[in-house]
């Protein structure tokens, strides 16, 4: 306990070389490495790194959330996401970079972001032949879903499943019909940031997405991406019927009816 408070971190990994004040530290990290998940979930089966990260899964399966936020009346499975809840209502953010003055509401996050400064990769795949790195050991974790096909955040109400826990929340909107993000000028709402960010475009005049073949400018992303098809010939939408192809989902409707 003393290593912490003289900030001694005499536990390395022999693997990546990071350092921890307490073996037990080194212990857990070393499983991002070695793979192993000894911590089961009894009702999925599913494998967790560590003892916390399976009492904060278990709550997927009771729907218990105990920690209830006293501004808001949110409530969480787990204290730590009650905490770092609750900085929003704070708007406090106490870790800061020293290189760039980015702050943090989390210790962990300022020390992931940190990476981005040393251009330190630590994470590796084990399954990828080009020997993918990652900043993040959660980028590692999500990437990895991506060769076991795992996608564990199901839809309660239509049984999507997502690899992402925010791909998951994205998608409750659809149900829900909830658009949380909302124009200050028309007041034009919007399911995710990246849409009302891209539709603040059309206000300002902006037109920052450029076609390389022939200069034309355009305020959405979607749209060079629809335009590019002119110069491609790209006919992505198939009528199931007589095999037509079609450059654009409307002129495939308009063929239906």
């Amino acid at each position: 306990h003393c290593l912490i408070h003289a900030k001694e971190k005499p536990f390395q990994c022999s693997d990546c070389g990071k350092t921890f004040a307490q073996r037990s530290n080194l212990e857990h990290h070393r499983r991002l490495h070695t793979g192993e998940k000894p911590f089961s979930c009894a009702d999925c089966g599913k494998s967790f790194t560590q003892r916390y990260n399976l009492e904060c899964h278990r709550a997927t399966h009771t729907g218990e959330k105990p920690y209830s936020c006293g501004i808001c009346g949110k409530s969480f499975a787990s204290s730590s996401n009650l905490s770092r809840h609750c900085l929003i209502h704070t708007g406090e953010k106490p870790y800061s970079c020293g290189e760039c003055g980015k702050s943090f509401t989390v210790s962990s996050h300022l020390k992931s972001h940190g990476l981005i400064h040393t251009g330190e990769k630590p994470y590796s795949c084990s399954d990828c032949d080009c020997g993918k790195c990652f900043v993040y050991s959660t980028s590692l974790i999500y990437h990895q879903r991506l060769h076991t096909g795992e996608k564990p955040y199901s839809c309660g109400e239509c049984g999507k499943s997502f690899i992402h826990g925010s791909g998951l929340r994205r998608h409750h909107r659809v149900h829900t019909g909830e658009k949380p993000y909302s124009c200050g000028e028309c007041g034009k709402s919007f399911t995710e940031k990246h849409y009302l960010i891209t539709h603040r475009n059309i206000h300002a005049g902006e037109k920052p997405f450029y076609c390389g073949d022939c200069g034309k400018s355009f305020a959405h992303s979607a749209a060079l991406r629809r335009h590019r098809r002119i110069h491609t010939g790209e006919k992505p939408y198939s009528c199931g019927d007589c095999n037509k192809n079609f450059r654009y989902s409307s002129d495939l409707a308009k063929h239906l009816r």
